[in-house]
């Protein structure tokens, strides 16, 4: 038997996992694809701190924001003038935006609402079922809806202003020029 030599045997391991992984690639791409299809959002009910309600039917014909986010992360304190920025641009296209504290006291929020405050309308775990619909469990989370009621787009982690303008204008929202 003869047996290849050690570079052979490099060059033949990464040839082989090469193959595997284009074979892989290839057989993915056509789910990859269905996967950017837009799915209706999930039934959700919201009020916010303010006390106003909303539902998919009350918000169709606008574009939603959703923010996903917790008073002790670094990355949605960031993020904060961002998300606040857009939703003044854009609230007269027709955007709403809707920033889901989870899993905090609404004696927290208050305190820290105080110190740091929000133009976009907050809404508490306690008064919405949209966490559990998204599986809230890092943060941020971004999803946006079109304005039909189609996820556009999901971003968990960090999107920056880039990434939640690339989100905002797939459903339609663009910057006037």
């Amino acid at each position: 038997m003869i047996r290849p030599t050690p570079s052979e045997g490099c060059v033949s391991n990464w040839l082989s996992r090469t193959v595997r992984t284009l074979l892989l690639l290839i057989i993915c791409l056509p789910i990859s694809a269905q996967v950017g299809d837009r799915e209706p959002a999930p039934r959700f009910n919201a009020k916010t701190t303010a006390g106003g309600k909303y539902t998919n039917d009350s918000l169709k014909g606008r574009v939603v924001l959703l923010q996903f986010w917790t008073t002790w992360c670094p990355y949605c304190r960031r993020e904060q003038s961002v998300v606040d920025s857009l939703d003044k641009e854009f609230r007269d296209q027709g955007l709403g935006v809707l920033a889901v504290d989870v899993n905090e006291s609404k004696k927290t929020v208050k305190k820290y609402l105080e110190q740091n405050p929000r133009s976009c309308r907050i809404v508490l775990t306690e008064d919405t079922n949209l966490a559990a619909m998204y599986a809230a469990n890092s943060y941020p989370i971004y999803v946006v809806i079109d304005r039909e009621g189609n996820v556009v787009g999901t971003q968990r982690g960090a999107a920056g202003e880039r990434g939640l303008r690339s989100m905002l204008n797939r459903a339609g929202l663009s910057a006037s020029e």
